[in-house]
């Protein structure tokens, strides 16, 4: 271990220069594509999907925003997306119909660190348990590490959450600790779980996110051959 003049250790040194910001672009993969929101487009559908009489408004439980008073009022929200860069929103759009179905997001975007985290992510009923919700938290990974290049991904949920605690483990995060009484949230206390996914393990998960997305890997009735878990354990070695 490296240490200094006082004999204290010290981390590996690195050769850094820093990763890219994300820019407001599409993401497109085989069965979702990830786009700027619309506010125009995408209000009146993704209101429809998270609220009464139709929608399931459990969505916004954790959520820091919503539900909302009305299409109007998240249309409003939607507008005010176009100006953030942090959190700098998608909107998950289903192929080949297009259909607005979930939002998602990079937040806490620190390129100067290597550290990026998606979040604010939240799948409408038709887009939950679908190869294109997977597809589109794998094109988030896949383009902060291998095109914007940074050194690590993170997620963070309401430690009760354990719908999103279960993803995160699905797709490969490691868990790293709970922050307890971390944020108040909605008038209640919120103590939040950390998983992270970093450059070094990157490839095998990568790896087994292609082997899980890959058409051999579903059958006829589109049922996975393997899991995503099975996989990613399996290039892990």
């Amino acid at each position: 271990m490296r240490t200094d003049a006082h004999d204290l250790p010290l981390g590996a040194r690195v050769q850094w220069t820093g990763a890219r910001r994300p820019a407001r672009t599409e993401l497109r993969g085989s069965y979702v594509l990830l786009r700027p929101p619309s506010a125009s487009a995408d209000a009146e559908p993704l209101y429809a999907l998270t609220h009464p009489p139709t929608g399931d408004a459990s969505i916004w439980t954790y959520m820091p925003d919503g539900p909302y008073e009305s299409p109007a009022q998240l249309r409003r929200m939607l507008e005010w997306t176009a100006e953030s860069d942090d959190p700098l929103f998608y909107t998950l759009v289903r192929l080949p119909d297009h259909q607005p179905l979930g939002l998602a997001s990079y937040m806490r975007i620190a390129p100067e660190h290597g550290v990026i985290e998606i979040g604010r992510i939240w799948f409408g009923r038709p887009l939950q348990r679908t190869t294109a919700a997977t597809e589109a938290i794998y094109l988030l990974a896949q383009h902060a590490f291998d095109q914007l290049g940074y050194r690590r991904l993170e997620w963070k949920c309401d430690a009760l959450n354990v719908a999103s605690r279960s993803a995160a483990e699905r797709y490969g995060f490691r868990f790293e600790g709970v922050f307890r009484k971390h944020m108040v949230v909605k008038g209640r206390n919120r103590d939040t779980a950390w998983y992270a996914i970093t450059d070094d393990e990157w490839p095998a998960i990568r790896g087994g996110f292609e082997a899980w997305l890959a058409r051999g890997n579903f059958d006829a009735a589109g049922g996975q051959r393997r899991s995503l878990r099975e996989l990613i354990e399996r290039a892990r070695g």
